[in-house]
């Protein structure tokens, strides 16, 4: 007896050990963040905040927009991102790999800014789930061109952004969202585009657009041409001869759609909404109505329209500095926990 009780304490000293070292293991390699909603009309509901591109800096906006949403709203967040498995950090160029997806699972709402991935069946079997349920998703800026796949012989190669695919041209974009990836309509880096307000046609009634009054981004105007007719065009946009608020509008150019909804559905899925726009670098959110935007949308998509109002607080949950986009701007060695 004696024996066996001196053993006891140590061969607990050592589970203790092994599990803390398990512990601090699992916290360095957390690839999500999640905001537990407070008080509010979301409450209860959970929204899947995806970030995966490697150009506008959606891992910076989607934490951003996730906050505003707990804390405002009280919807329990979660956001995916990116992750570069041999160091574990957040690298948006990285496009095999988002772990996390199967949180579609309990999602109610999903806000996604990704560009080109090419992420393993597994990964793309929770995001097939989830749009087949036909519950509703916002698609920004490059979500128009969110895959790129590689294997041709793979049951999502027709989501690919440029697919020939009868049924599926254009991919998942097209198909799904309303458009894939045509062009720049503005010039890159130089102009940016102006939210037209008046004296266009427009659903300029309708609940998503409560409040929003003034939308200027520093992200140009992008090329549309596949929009369906049954889309709902929410918002225009023009070019702006420059990439400041106050730089003139291009009226040589033309007007594109920079928001609509629409229905869609997978093969052998529910009917859902989507809302997709061309606006959405980390930048743009420094805007207040285009924070207002999202916001609306999330209860108008989750059939809640009697809770925008033009008043709904929008306000950024602690600090919020933004990278400008491009191409291997992203801010190196960052691990999922320095964006909380």
């Amino acid at each position: 007896m004696k024996n066996s009780s001196s053993k006891k304490p140590a061969f607990l000293l050592i589970l203790i050990a092994v599990f803390s070292i398990s512990c601090v293991s699992a916290q360095n390699g957390q690839s999500f963040l999640q905001f537990n909603g407070k008080s509010g009309p979301g409450q209860g509901k959970n929204v899947v905040l995806i970030a995966g591109d490697d150009e506008y800096r959606s891992e910076e906006s989607m934490p951003m927009m996730a906050k505003i949403l707990s804390e405002h709203y009280g919807f329990n967040t979660t956001v995916l991102f990116p992750i570069e498995p041999e160091s574990g950090n957040v690298v948006p160029s990285y496009q095999n790999n988002i772990p996390g997806l199967e949180h579609l699972k309990n999602a109610d709402l999903v806000i996604m800014l990704i560009r080109f991935r090419d992420l393993p069946m597994d990964q793309m079997k929770h995001l097939e789930d989830y749009f087949k349920s036909g519950k509703p998703f916002i698609a920004l800026r490059t979500s128009t061109h969110p895959f790129a796949i590689k294997d041709k012989n793979s049951p999502y190669a027709k989501w690919t952004w440029n697919s020939k695919v009868a049924g599926w041209e254009g991919g998942f974009g097209q198909q799904i969202v309303g458009e894939t990836w045509v062009a720049h309509h503005g010039i890159h880096k130089s102009e940016g585009t102006r939210a037209l307000i008046d004296g266009v046609d427009r659903d300029a009634d309708h609940p998503i657009l409560r409040g929003v009054d003034d939308i200027w981004a520093p992200t140009d105007v992008y090329s549309i041409k596949n929009l369906p007719s049954s889309a709902n065009v929410l918002l225009y946009g023009q070019s702006t001869a420059g990439m400041t608020p106050e730089s003139p509008l291009m009226w040589d150019k033309s007007i594109m759609p920079i928001a609509w909804t629409k229905e869609y559905s997978l093969d052998g899925g529910k009917t859902g909404k989507v809302l997709g726009s061309t606006l959405g670098s980390s930048i743009d959110f420094q805007v207040e109505d285009m924070r207002r935007l999202i916001v609306n949308a999330s209860f108008w998509l989750l059939d809640m329209p009697e809770v925008i109002t033009p008043e709904l607080s929008v306000e950024i949950v602690g600090s919020y500095e933004p990278t400008m986009f491009g191409f291997d701007s992203f801010r190196k060695g960052m691990r999922v926990e320095d964006f909380k």
